[in-house]
């Protein structure tokens, strides 16, 4: 079954046992008075709503590109969260401002075995659909899922602290219902701001995930002759669309023909391997001369010596032109990057004094 169908498959079954809980719970919260349990009801309707908004936004993400969005439309996954988020939120104020009245005008829940009962139920049945849902959700790259997989758990805990406040009125006749409401409340609100910062940071664009960064440089360094893969930025167009660029290291005996040739089989071994997408692979000419050799490894070791250094790469030197090239990543916490950068640089003209530094400045967009 392709991801499409297991996320609208598990966005169906949401429904279904939201439905069931939610009309179970709304009715236990009229016959016994409770507002915990009214509140509970009303956010397995909400969760209902999610799972709608996921398996809408499924089937748009799943459209072909087009000419306005040739990347496609995956993103609209991210943004779905973020709808999700909002819906939690609207239902945890909502459940806020209900608790604060009924802290005010308190009233006596009436308790029986048979609501308590049906409570648990429900309690076991959220923890499993929950887990069920995260776990699928996490399988297939789906926020949305892993959103709705979360706030299932956190609807079982709610359940569990009814039923502990309903223990503790039908033991000590000591009322917390409405207290215990507000504090569900803010429970709420708390994962729906959690829900939509991770929408924002994943829109935002966020740093490449170090697995899939790693297992894509091991893909290219299978290529004979390539020593090096630097500069890999991946574009996220949805969770299963990449597209990148990087530049690799080849000896400078390469003739253009035969870089033709390997660029084609990297892309091409990438798309098959790692489901990403090279638009651009550029080339770092490593230099078979060993005078060359000999300034690198000098010039390396009075950068690598800063502890903000991550790499030295991409290092050409032209002696007719005096010019001498290389790129530095420096970790961004160092905090003053230019500043950090500058210094090192100095220290590298000194020793090169003839020479004309041309030095870029190089972030860490994957490990």
């Amino acid at each position: 079954m392709n991801r499409e169908k297991i996320i609208i498959r598990t966005g169906f079954i949401g429904i279904i046992a939201n439905v069931f809980l939610a009309g179970f719970k709304a009715a236990i919260g009229a016959l016994t008075g409770s507002i915990a349990i009214t509140l509970d009801a009303v956010n397995n309707l909400s969760d209902v709503l999610s799972s709608v908004v996921t398996i809408v936004s499924t089937k748009i993400a799943g459209k072909r590109p087009d000419k306005k969005h040739p990347y496609g439309h995956g993103r609209i996954e991210y943004m779905s969260a973020m709808v999700i988020a909002v819906i939690i939120l609207y239902a945890g104020v909502s459940a806020f401002a209900e608790s604060v009245k009924k802290i005010i005008e308190p009233t006596a829940p009436e308790y029986n075995a048979v609501s308590l009962i049906i409570i648990a139920v429900a309690v076991v049945v959220k923890i499993v659909l929950g887990l069920y849902v995260k776990k699928t959700g996490e399988s297939v790259n789906s926020d949305s899922l892993v959103a709705s997989g979360k706030d299932a758990l956190m609807d079982a805990i709610i359940s569990t602290s009814t039923l502990v406040a309903a223990g503790i009125f039908m033991i000590w006749g000591l009322s917390l219902e409405a207290w215990l409401a507000a504090v569900i409340a803010i429970v709420i609100i708390k994962a729906g701001i959690d829900i939509l910062r991770e929408g924002v940071s994943s829109i935002l664009g966020e740093r490449v995930d170090s697995k899939l960064a790693n297992d894509i440089k091991e893909t290219v360094l299978s290529f004979d002759d390539v020593s090096g893969v630097y500069d890999l930025i991946l574009h996220n167009y949805g969770p299963e669309t990449y597209i990148g660029s990087l530049h690799i290291e080849l000896p400078d005996t390469y003739t253009m023909t035969e870089l033709d040739r390997l660029e084609r089989r990297i892309a091409d071994k990438v798309y098959c391997d790692n489901h990403v997408m090279l638009t651009g692979i550029g080339v770092y000419a490593r230099s078979t001369d060993d005078s060359h050799m000999a300034v690198f490894n000098d010039i390396r070791k009075l950068v690598t010596k800063h502890s903000y250094v991550m790499q030295m790469h991409g290092f050409s030197i032209n002696k007719e032109d005096k010019e001498i090239r290389f790129d530095l990543v420096i970790d961004f916490a160092a905090g003053d990057r230019a500043a950090y950068f500058a210094k090192i640089i100095d220290e590298v003209q000194q020793h090169y004094p003839d020479y004309r530094l041309n030095v870029t400045l190089d972030s860490d967009f994957a490990d």
